[in-house]
């Protein structure tokens, strides 16, 4: 499964509004940035107390795509 996919589908699994979850995926030479924006009421929710659900879908991603690239994945929590 795509990094994108795999974030966008937990994203939605989370969230209030499904609809308005979207990821952008930068390129930027040793990294790749996921920009995840979803709406204003469901930052709170992607994040968790304490910033752990946010941290456990890092985990996720950096997991999923570990071995097939040598980028590092980074997720950024957009409103």
């Amino acid at each position: 499964m795509d990094p994108k996919d795999l974030i966008i589908r937990i994203a939605q699994a989370l969230v209030d509004q499904p609809d308005q979850v979207s990821v952008n995926e930068i390129d930027s030479g040793s990294t790749v940035i996921y920009e995840l924006l979803v709406s204003k009421g469901d930052i709170g929710k992607v994040i968790g107390k304490q910033g752990r659900t946010a941290q456990a879908i890092r985990t996720i991603l950096r997991g999923a795509v570990g071995g097939k690239t040598p980028k590092l994945p980074l997720l950024e929590i957009i409103e």
